[in-house]
């Protein structure tokens, strides 16, 4: 689907970019994966499945800023485009407590996997084009780091506890 609306296309090169986030000269993606902690505590607070809901709903948003943005800047997978990481850590955070652990260890190994893109995540990053292609590497590593992390959730006690809060 093409998008027209100019204002709309400023929009989404704007969400792309989580509104200049992506221009931090140092490090873009790992601004913009710390600015997601934030949001990643907001919407986890809602409960699990109003996070996998925001999360699903977000994904088409993130490959069409993606892919306007790409469109008007004549490229691919420009370092300033950040939803990915967006999107990547908020599948890395995905079911795990809500500690400083987690948030640590998902936002180190999600980094890592984000910046040395082992096989297969390389393999996504060099071979799916457009705005899917910018945002299936990160989706891809955010998987890998919850299926890491919810083993080790379920293992060890090194994530912590998560202190559950009921309204009576």
């Amino acid at each position: 689907m093409k998008v027209t609306s100019l204002w709309i296309r400023s929009f989404l090169k704007q969400v792309a970019t989580l509104f200049g986030i992506g221009f931090f000269p140092k490090g873009p993606g790992t601004m913009g994966t710390l600015a997601t902690i934030p949001l990643v505590l907001l919407i986890s607070w809602a409960g699990p499945l109003v996070y996998m809901a925001s999360v699903i709903l977000l994904l088409p948003v993130a490959i069409a800023a993606a892919q306007v943005y790409e469109e008007d800047a004549g490229g691919h997978d420009f370092k300033e485009i950040v939803i990915d990481e967006v999107i990547g850590f908020l599948v890395a955070m995905t079911w795990l407590p809500m500690t400083w652990q987690s948030l640590l260890a998902g936002f180190l190994l999600f980094r890592v996997l984000d910046i040395l893109k082992p096989f297969p995540i390389s393999y996504l990053d060099e071979k799916v084009t457009g705005g899917f292609g910018v945002v299936v590497d990160d989706l891809f590593a955010g998987l890998v780091v919850n299926i890491v992390l919810q083993y080790v959730y379920q293992h060890t006690s090194w994530l912590g506890v998560q202190v559950v809060v009921f309204n009576s």
